[in-house]
């Protein structure tokens, strides 16, 4: 089954390979559980004044039966950084959901 995948782009240039990426990983999760019913990307470059630096932060929202999961990750200079973090950590998430027994009441 095809993820219901939204990405949105905030403050930064649309680009195909991240596109592809975030797609790949995205459909990877659902190695973890297949009842996935939404997931949510937001990419973004907040504007401002930094003395940091460039911060890009990646926003994962996870929709499944009984629960969400909510992952923000930021990084200084690599967005692709930010990516990766962002996802291996609504893996863990994932992960856990899907141990934590349900409906028992």
């Amino acid at each position: 089954m095809d993820l219901p995948l939204q990405i949105t782009w905030r403050g930064i240039a649309r680009s195909d390979a991240l596109d592809a990426a975030i797609r790949d990983k995205a459909a990877k999760l659902q190695q973890f559980h297949e009842g996935i019913m939404r997931c949510k990307v937001l990419i973004e470059l907040p504007g401002g004044h930094n003395n940091q630096g460039r911060r890009f932060g990646v926003r994962v929202e996870l929709k499944l039966p009984g629960g969400e999961i909510t992952v923000n990750r930021e990084h200084d200079e690599d967005v692709h950084v930010a990516l990766r973090d962002a996802f291996d950590a609504a893996r863990r998430r994932l992960q856990d959901f899907a141990r934590e027994p349900r409906g028992a009441a």
